[in-house]
């Protein structure tokens, strides 16, 4: 995911004369994150979960901690929400016997590590903690996962459908549509629409076209830092240890690679150091003119824990010679030869 006002150039809309951004043919950005802080403290906080049930009082407290980027960017009237975010959420509980009198108060947090765009159809992974190990504070810690989980998971779906929208966004996209045109917009409008039109045309095409060819989506965890995979992924001495065959790796956008002995070859489209690798991909037994993407995202939700999300675009479903299982074997090749060595190789097995 790009950050925040580091957006395709071509796409961000230059200032204009008059200032318009016409049809919302451009780029428009919107910065979320502070939006997003007030609207999780809005869903999470001081939120019931158990009033005197099974003699256990539990509620939240406060979002302490919401961290990462979050924006909305809309294009041609089309929403498209990016986060990357993580919580801390407090919470206490108390336990009381059958005659009303307190066993045990605790305090606790919920941390949610990782909410995302890209997991936007997924739940997030919940860390719920609690600051008493002994008996009772497990009890009250068993509840807390039982019966505040889903809670707090129903209010993330929340914001994620509220980011879907168009988060803060969405108000000024409405007053967009309603308000009045003078002739010039109008007519502007108009040949936009007419564009819009067309390009749709072109993208149905484009989708008509891909038939036959399919997406390898992966997420894997390793101990390590996000900057050290990066490393590893971008080296070719390393790519030869752990692969046992001969690599040749340009570090430079735009630079040649080749992989496996030269099996695999293609080039750098993206680089962000220690965060994101884009490369063409092309397999030497696929059909002439086919390219496929490569696109790993690092995240780093904690020190030490690096989070690799793989996705595998444009991959044929046949080769040249006719067999069908190009998209299987290559996902075998992602996790085997790949991830899988750099566990064993390197040592960042979880």
């Amino acid at each position: 995911m790009a950050k925040y006002g580091e957006g395709d150039k071509r796409w961000i809309v230059e200032d204009r004369p008059d200032g318009a951004n016409v049809h919302n043919w451009h780029w428009a950005e919107t910065d979320c994150l502070g939006w997003s802080r007030d609207l999780l403290a809005k869903l999470l906080n001081n939120l019931t979960i158990l009033d005197g049930e099974g003699n256990l009082h539990l509620r939240t407290k406060t979002v302490d901690k919401v961290d990462g980027e979050a924006y909305v960017n809309v294009r041609k009237g089309k929403i498209i929400p990016g986060y990357e975010i993580s919580l801390n959420l407090s919470w206490e509980g108390e336990a009381k016997d059958g005659d009303g009198k307190s066993l045990l108060k605790v305090d606790g947090v919920v941390e949610i590590p990782y909410i995302s765009d890209e997991n936007a159809d997924e739940d997030p992974e919940v860390k719920i903690s609690v600051k008493d190990e002994g008996p009772v504070g497990r009890r009250i810690k068993e509840a807390m996962v039982a019966k505040g989980k889903p809670l707090i998971l129903e209010k993330v779906r929340v914001y994620v459908e509220s980011m879907a929208k168009g988060g803060p966004a969405k108000e000024e996209i409405e007053v967009k549509k309603i308000a009045p045109k003078s002739n010039s917009t109008a007519a502007a409008a108009a040949a936009a629409a007419k564009k819009e039109v067309a390009v749709e045309k072109e993208e149905a095409k484009k989708k008509e076209s891909k038939k036959g060819f399919k997406t390898i989506s992966l997420t894997e965890k390793f101990s390590c830092r996000a900057k050290d995979m990066f490393e590893i992924l971008m080296d070719e001495n390393r790519w030869k240890g752990f692969t046992q065959s001969n690599a040749k790796i340009s570090k430079e956008v735009g630079g040649p690679i080749s992989i496996f002995d030269g099996s695999v070859t293609g080039s750098n489209l993206e680089l962000q150091n220690g965060s994101l690798i884009v490369q063409k991909w092309r397999f030497g037994s696929w059909p002439d003119g086919i390219d496929s993407t490569v696109r790993l995202t690092l995240e780093e939700p904690e020190p030490g824990l690096t989070v690799v999300k793989l996705t595998h675009t444009n991959i044929p479903e046949e080769d040249r010679y006719g067999n069908a299982t190009v998209v299987e074997n290559t996902e075998r090749g992602w996790r085997d030869l790949i991830f899988q060595r750099i566990r064993a190789v390197f040592g960042f097995g979880i």
